[in-house]
């Protein structure tokens, strides 16, 4: 599955061409109130962590870095990365790893999110409006603009469908 950046849409298909889904790119400014979701949905940070698992073994890039960014952002409210939170040690992973020739010593997504939910200062259920803002900032630092399957931008897409149906 791929998702591709196309003007202000996000397109999701699969390997066949066929569009699966299409995401509006919104203005956050100009969004509606989220709805109020349930205490068992799932939170911004638990979805960075489920990354780490799913993807664990993949190296850090610029465009995880930039998606964990952008799910921070979301989770705590705030319109920059937290000091030594979890888009700090992701920038600086991707950062380290440019300049790392072996993979084996590179830093992985497992290494960065594993603890996301306690670097968090404040974090909240993922809706589809953080998902659209994640998956544009993973596609638009990735050089075939293109999401990792099972990554970050996966992660918490996955995390607002299953809160979208509660």
């Amino acid at each position: 599955m791929r998702f591709t950046l196309c003007r202000r849409f996000v397109y999701q298909s699969c390997k066949f061409s066929q569009v699966l889904g299409q995401y509006v790119r919104t203005n956050l400014a100009s969004s509606p109130a989220p709805a109020k979701l349930g205490d068992d949905a799932i939170t911004v940070g638990e979805a960075l962590e489920a990354s780490g698992l799913s993807a664990g073994g993949k190296p850090v890039d610029e465009g995880d870095a930039a998606a964990i960014q952008a799910a921070e952002v979301r989770a705590t409210g705030r319109m920059q990365a937290v000091p030594g939170g979890v888009a700090a040690k992701a920038q600086a992973a991707a950062a380290q790893n440019v300049r790392t020739m072996r993979e084996e010593d590179k830093a992985t997504l497992k290494d960065v999110v594993a603890d996301a939910t306690s670097l968090l200062p404040k974090d909240k259920p993922a809706t589809r409006v953080d998902a659209e803002g994640v998956i544009a900032a993973e596609i638009s630092n990735k050089p075939d603009l293109a999401t990792y399957p099972g990554g970050v931008a996966s992660a918490v897409d996955a995390a607002a469908k299953i809160n979208q149906q509660k």
